[in-house]
């Protein structure tokens, strides 16, 4: 009995570590086959949109096409989904929206951007750096990185930014990151709701990176950086001490690494660093696998100060002599506020040898259209925000009081009833 119950036993285990490797090879299948049917679905809508516009442009075919196309693929296909006059008309848009010049000319300077970074990072090898961004893109060539990219995006994402997204470099900017980052349909949606384009690429960054680090590097860097970060997934509604912005980031880490970007990886939070007989902590530690290299977080409820800075810049001291692996970059810091004055920040970062970003971060969305002139503008919080915050210093100097914290919210002045 003692040796059928063994082999019983050896038996389970066995057959439990089979079972495993199917699953896992039957997930890694489903998910190559869902894949390639999604490109496939993608080309073909593409076809159809060309066919139509082409006939149309060629042979002067008349708008009511587009529902004879419909019901005769239909009645040709009815078991199959994706033929209804909306998504046929979707077709078309499709292949018109992005056929045009001026998306077709955002994705050539992707590519000759993406060339460019390539041959620089490897100039200190090969010893010389041809530059041929004045050259023309082959048609051909073109027409096939056009379907790469649009095919590696469900359909239901392309819906999406065809209809919320009319910047041809933002349409770019999201289709790459709908496939880079493999953003589900409502994760699309929450980021263009955010403008997540407009603080990753257009509004304006504060940083030194173009002083303290190599010209290819420096451009990725900044890259990565964004001008400011949206916690409003934090649900946050009033001020709150560090320790509790910290620990509320931590527990939605998750999301938080989605607003970071693609190539983030957790480390730590308050990573002790040591130095003599004192220790030091930084709030939150990141490496990033693209650009190789340590990101320091320092989070701070209140406006920037000069001094944040000198902080930074002695924690990436410490972490490239005590921590940063062979190969590795320098290491990055930066520093999230509440606010930033963008020539205070360029003032205090002058004289700082480490790269170092400020961005500021927002807990709650950006007012509707309907509600501006109705509320308190910009200026008349952040002048109410200063006076509070010379308050809330003056308790931070109190011996009892060991963490920063906004006290209160300030009192908002009082709206006109005629807007």
């Amino acid at each position: 009995m003692k040796k059928t119950t063994a082999t019983t036993l050896a038996i389970t285990a066995d057959y439990r570590h089979f079972i495993e490797e199917l699953k896992a090879r039957i997930a890694s299948t489903r998910v190559s086959v869902a894949r390639r049917i999604n490109h496939e679905l993608i080309l073909l809508y593409w076809d159809i949109g060309r066919g139509i516009v082409e006939k149309q442009q060629v042979l002067g075919w008349g708008e009511s096409v587009v529902e004879m196309v419909a019901g005769d693929l239909r009645r040709a296909f009815p078991g199959m989904h994706g033929f209804s006059a909306n998504n046929v008309w979707l077709m078309r848009q499709f292949f018109s929206e992005y056929s045009t010049a001026g998306f077709l000319e955002q994705l050539v300077q992707e590519m000759r951007k993406e060339r460019t970074q390539t041959r620089r990072q490897s100039v200190s090898q090969l010893g010389w750096f041809d530059d041929d961004n004045k050259s023309a893109e082959p048609s051909d060539i073109l027409e096939q990185r056009v379907q790469e990219l649009l095919s590696a995006v469900p359909w239901g994402h392309h819906i999406e930014i065809v209809k919320k997204v009319k910047v041809p470099a933002a349409r770019l900017w999201y289709l790459r990151a709908t496939a880079g980052f493999g953003w589900s349909r409502n994760v699309l949606l929450n980021q263009i709701k955010s403008g997540a384009y407009e603080r990753g690429v257009t509004e304006k960054k504060t940083h030194n990176f173009d002083d303290a680090l190599p010209e290819h590097f420096a451009e990725q860097a900044d890259e990565m950086l964004k001008s400011s970060y949206n916690l409003e997934f934090l649900g946050l509604r009033s001020a709150v001490r560090e320790r509790e912005l910290e620990d509320r980031l931590i527990s939605r880490l998750q999301a938080f690494l989605l607003e970071l970007g693609y190539g983030f990886c957790f480390v730590g939070r308050q990573h002790r660093l040591a130095l003599g007989t004192k220790e030091y902590f930084i709030d939150l530690l990141f490496y990033h696998r693209f650009l190789k290299a340590l990101v320091a977080f320092d989070l701070k409820v209140g406006p920037f100060e000069p001094e944040f800075a000198g902080k930074m810049d002695f924690y990436l001291n410490l972490l490239n002599d005590k921590e940063r692996g062979s190969g590795d970059h320098p290491s990055i810091g930066i520093i999230l506020c509440a606010e930033k004055d963008d020539v205070e920040v360029e003032y205090a970062l002058r004289s700082k040898a480490n790269p170092i970003g400020v961005a500021a971060y927002q807990l709650q969305s950006k007012l509707p259209g309907e509600l501006k002139g109705k509320l308190p503008t910009a200026k008349q919080l952040a002048d109410l925000v200063r006076v509070e915050m010379e308050d809330v210093k003056k308790v931070e100097h109190c011996p009892f009081s060991q963490e920063k914290i906004l006290l209160k919210k300030p009192a908002l002045p009082k709206r006109n009833k005629n807007p």
